[in-house]
Order: C-alpha cells, then sequence, then structure tokens
C-alpha cells in the first residue's frame, strides 16, 4: 500500500515545480477536483473552484517572462500532514518561500507565507481539496504580478 502522507507531500512538491515552470494548465489540473480560497472565509468571488476557475488565477495574477515562467523557486517547508484513511481526507499546514530572479531583479526572496490544505482520496489517488494561501512578508512583486495587477 501507498503511502498517503508522502503522496500528498509529493502533491505539494509538484504544485511548485509546475509553478516555476510556468505550467499553469498543470497547476490547475491538480485542483480539478478541488478549490483555492483567496483569503479564509473571504466571499464568493475569493473562492476559485475547479480546474478552469484555478486557471484563470493564475493566468491573471502571475506574470510569465519571456521564457515562459515567472522565474520564480517555490519552496515548501514543514508539512504537518494528518490522515485520515478510512475517511480518505488529509489536512497539511505547511510554510512556502518564493524566491525571484530577473534581468532587472536580483535574486531575493519576495513573498513567504503559509498554506492550509485539504486533500481528499478519489478513485486511490489524492488530490487537493482546498488550499488557503495566507501571505506573511511581502517583498518586491513588481517584477511577479501582471503589469497593471495593483501590488
Amino acid at each position: 500500500m501507498a503511502d498517503s502522507a508522502r503522496e500528498i507531500e509529493n502533491l505539494l512538491y509538484l504544485y511548485a515545480e509546475r509553478i516555476d515552470a510556468g505550467d499553469f494548465d498543470g497547476v490547475a489540473d491538480l485542483f480539478a477536483h478541488g478549490r483555492i480560497h483567496g483569503q479564509e472565509g473571504g466571499p464568493p468571488g475569493a473562492v476559485f473552484e475547479g480546474r478552469d476557475a484555478v486557471r484563470r488565477l493564475y493566468g491573471a495574477t502571475t506574470r510569465r517572462h519571456d521564457d515562459g515562467t515567472p522565474r520564480t523557486h517555490h519552496a515548501v517547508t514543514n508539512a504537518r500532514i494528518d490522515v485520515d484513511e478510512d475517511a480518505g481526507t488529509a489536512t497539511c499546514s505547511s510554510r512556502y518561500l518564493v524566491a525571484q530572479a530577473t534581468p532587472e531583479l536580483p535574486l531575493q526572496v519576495i513573498v513567504t507565507g503559509r498554506y492550509r490544505d485539504t486533500f481528499h482520496r478519489l478513485e486511490g489517488r489524492w488530490w487537493f481539496d482546498t488550499r488557503t494561501m495566507y501571505v506573511d512578508l511581502v517583498g518586491d512583486l513588481s517584477h511577479h504580478l501582471p503589469p497593471g495587477l495593483p501590488l
């Protein structure tokens, strides 16, 4: 039997790999059976449910540079995963740090925060159910957000 906690941990890392590669379709695929909450307890407009909504979210809020990537590196750490095998559900709290470098921006940390995730197992495979993102510290986001999006 596969280790559920390890499979969930790998989903965290796959998310980071895909967003750093500029693969917003791949990120959206991870939420085909889930949603992202832009803020905890936020209004309906802050919830992006399903693949298409998550794809629109990243397309609208994350700038891709000439190489097709956001020129970022997402590090996900301190994952505390609790699995209920019988129910096929899990929770996870983790921390993230995003570094960025562009030809105009020297390498630096641009944002840090926390993820609060829930997962569910569907036909033997683990999926994101809900991701809530919390921002703790903010640096220079001028090369991360699309032009015209307020900082």
